[in-house]
């Protein structure tokens, strides 16, 4: 039986959309400019990254599902923070966020990534993006690439 497995690697004009929240700026922006320096580096042109803003985590997915359905993208990234407080709408955004990140993914056959990191602390969300536990902007970045390849072998 063949074993088949996703490389990090990007077909010649391939094509990958990073939606991202504006909501917690400095840590969301941070997870962006890893995603794109790790695409750029293992040559995916700036030209062949849209970046979308949305107001909060709890919109990216939405938009995810029109990027989806368009067809235009190899792979998407979801990028976004959120942070706990006193209520439950922490977990009713980070849940349902990552939740229909996933139904976008199997109703469309595209990769979706989920970056958005689901924090109990800010400094916890510093430490995700670019701090002590590096940043998950760029892993997020990478395991699009990987995706799209092991679907593009599996086709």
């Amino acid at each position: 039986m063949p074993a088949i497995e996703g490389q990090i690697r990007v077909r010649a004009g391939a094509r990958f959309a990073i939606v991202a929240s504006r909501w917690n700026p400095r840590i969301v922006d941070a997870l962006v400019e890893a995603a794109r320096v790790t695409l750029r580096d293992h040559g995916v042109a700036d030209a062949r990254v849209a970046v979308i803003r949305v107001p909060g985590a709890w919109e990216i997915p939405q938009v995810a599902a029109r990027l989806a359905m368009q067809g235009e993208y190899d792979a998407l990234i979801a990028l976004g923070c959120v942070v706990r407080g006193d209520t439950r709408h922490y977990e009713q955004v980070a849940d349902g966020c990552a939740q229909a990140l996933m139904r976008v993914a199997l109703d469309h056959g595209v990769p979706v990534t989920n970056g958005v990191l689901a924090v109990e602390h800010h400094e916890d969300a510093v430490a995700r993006a670019g701090g002590k536990h590096g940043n998950k902007g760029e892993e997020a970045a990478l395991a699009a690439m990987e995706m799209a390849d092991l679907l593009e072998q599996l086709a």
